[in-house]
């Protein structure tokens, strides 16, 4: 292994990396392993950033980079990254080999992760919520957050079995957009529903079931503060969670259509509550 000569990239020194057993790319190993990379990111409290521009909003929206590892042909093109975090360079092949895919985007990013805000915090600055219970897949999950920021949604509550926003694929699919949303995870679920709507929202529940109501026909008081609950795709909302809401909700299908994919649902109501 060449330890790697300092050189500057507007104004950071680049270490070269010519081993996937170097010690010093230990954060960015595996990339393609859930099982690990879930064991490994949270407790440590890091995450993992992909592509210039994701990196850029994560520095933008104050996270503190770690370090980056970019393919060594890309190093000349990048700009802005903090001169305190080293940024380390290798070879497409070696790329691969340490974090176990094709990384097209030619530039990793590893953050400090931030304390997440409490409940009352989220619920007392926040007036349209998404509150999603069991939503476990990153991408949907990704693409959930960059449908809630552009459609004017405040904040996020994640029930105890959600996936984690912060996954590289869910911040890649949500290209950032999981740094300009606040988000909560609970602890106490069902309990938590129950704060919701002591808060002052409007408990939601998003379901194809015969009795929900058009989300066009809500009233007005039930449209000023909403929490909008979606469930995991295929199972839907548990009992409990249907049970806690105010009103069940849904949007008209045609062609015999049950129900959209969650994400899209998702972006479908955003769309119609922030009218």
């Amino acid at each position: 292994m060449r330890a790697g000569g300092a050189r500057q990239n507007a104004g950071v020194p680049a270490f070269s990396i010519d081993s996937p057993d170097d010690p010093r790319i230990g954060d960015y190993r595996a990339l393609t392993d859930v099982e690990l990379r879930t064991k490994w990111e949270p407790p440590n409290g890091l995450f993992i950033a992909e592509g210039e521009l994701v990196i850029q909003r994560a520095l933008r929206a104050g996270y503190r980079m770690r370090s980056a590892l970019v393919d060594v042909k890309r190093v000349d093109q990048l700009t802005g990254l903090p001169p305190d975090a080293p940024l380390y360079t290798a070879p497409a092949p070696v790329l691969e080999s340490i974090t176990g895919f094709h990384v097209h985007r030619g530039i990793l990013g590893s953050f400090h992760r931030r304390t997440l805000p409490t409940l009352p915090e989220l619920l007392a600055s926040s007036r349209r919520l998404a509150v999603l219970e069991g939503l476990n897949t990153h991408t949907n999950l990704g693409a959930l957050f960059r449908s809630a920021a552009a459609l004017g949604f405040d904040a996020v509550v994640l029930s105890p079995t959600c996936a984690d926003p912060l996954y590289r694929r869910a911040v890649r699919v949500s290209m950032g957009e999981v740094f300009a949303i606040p988000y909560a995870k609970s602890d106490d679920w069902p309990a938590t529903l129950a704060a919701i709507k002591a808060a002052g929202f409007t408990l939601l529940a998003m379901t194809p079931a015969p009795d929900a109501v058009d989300l066009r026909r809500l009233t007005t008081p039930q449209r000023e503060r909403p929490a909008l609950l979606l469930g995991a795709e295929g199972p839907g909302l548990t009992r409990a969670a249907l049970a806690a809401s105010d009103v069940r909700v849904a949007i008209p299908m045609h062609n015999d259509v049950d129900s959209l994919n969650v994400a899209t649902a998702a972006a479908v109501a955003f769309y119609e509550l922030g009218r």
